[in-house]
């Protein structure tokens, strides 16, 4: 009797057991990917709206990994007014595919591996990380939370959002663009080449060193702005054509209105006989394609 008792209870205690152990919490649940851990948070609607405008969600969603800076709702806030609804427009897909792209970086970069550096970012151009006395920016915005981690990289939250280089910032940088420039601002065409989107046909200073002795000391006197104004916008292109659509094309519309010729030959690309030396320099609004010789529109 005694041990059908003790048998009895120990069942009965397995049985307990059991359903004690069942109602315990399942195992901590896996980390969410960099799209769905964003669109979790309460801070991150506006990121979100832009990601899914801008047809990246599968792209965050990918194996990756990825290190996403992040920038909260405030920060898109403190934008000019009605720019993050203009982005938002199917219209400006681009230049918002752009922006994003600007602040993702190919692998998992965790807050105790940043360091003072360049930083690749998927849009292609580099974004300046700093870290200094415990602080950390990129392109100036406060990194002021780190390490959210996710099944596909991490995500650090940042309090602005950082844009990349345009046309005319990216040719300001580059020494070898320095006449180029310098034209452009003479002819009073900066606020142009910062709107487009455009694909430009870039000529180095060496290129303008091709001119005939003089040529441009002319060209940059106030007398001569409308002649400079028509031979620079003969090596612009409206809308972003990247080389793979180059070499597709006989001719291009210029935003002079008249077109150059293009021809490819053995791999080389010519453009109205200037060599393509470079292409697809990634700009927020465009394109920019090295030439080594300035083409100049015919005057029929």
């Amino acid at each position: 009797m005694r041990n059908i008792l003790f048998s009895a209870a120990a069942v009965i205690a397995a049985v307990v057991l059991l359903g004690f152990t069942n109602t315990q919490p399942a195992a901590q649940d896996k980390p969410k990917d960099i799209v769905d851990t964003a669109a979790g948070a309460k801070d991150f609607s506006t990121l979100v709206a832009a990601v899914k405008a801008a047809g990246l969600v599968d792209a965050l969603k990918g194996k990756g990994p990825f290190t996403v800076f992040a920038p909260t709702d405030a920060a898109f806030k403190a934008l000019p007014a009605g720019t993050v609804e203009a982005l938002l427009k199917p219209e400006n897909k681009g230049k918002l595919t752009n922006i994003l792209t600007y602040h993702v970086i190919s692998g998992s970069v965790m807050a105790a591996d940043v360091k003072t550096m360049k930083a690749k970012t998927l849009f292609g151009q580099e974004a300046s990380i700093e870290a200094k006395d415990g602080k950390v920016t990129i392109d100036g915005a406060n990194v002021v939370t780190t390490d959210i981690k996710c099944s596909n990289g991490v995500i650090h939250v940042i309090d602005k959002v950082i844009l990349p280089k345009t046309i005319v910032e990216v040719a300001a940088s580059n020494d070898s663009f320095s006449t180029l420039v310098a034209a452009v601002k003479a002819a009073g065409l900066v606020d142009t080449l910062n709107g487009g989107p455009f694909t430009v046909f870039a000529p180095t200073n060496a290129a303008f060193d091709k001119l005939p002795k003089g040529t441009v000391e002319e060209l940059l006197k106030p007398e001569n702005v409308d002649k400079l104004k028509a031979i620079l916008t003969y090596h612009v292109v409206s809308g972003t054509v990247t080389s793979a659509d180059v070499v597709k094309l006989k001719t291009a519309k210029t935003v002079n209105g008249k077109e150059l010729k293009i021809t490819v030959k053995d791999g080389t690309v010519m453009v109205d006989g200037a060599k393509v030396t470079t292409v697809d320099i990634p700009c927020l609004n465009g394109v920019i394609h090295i030439i080594d010789t300035v083409v100049i529109p015919s005057e029929k």
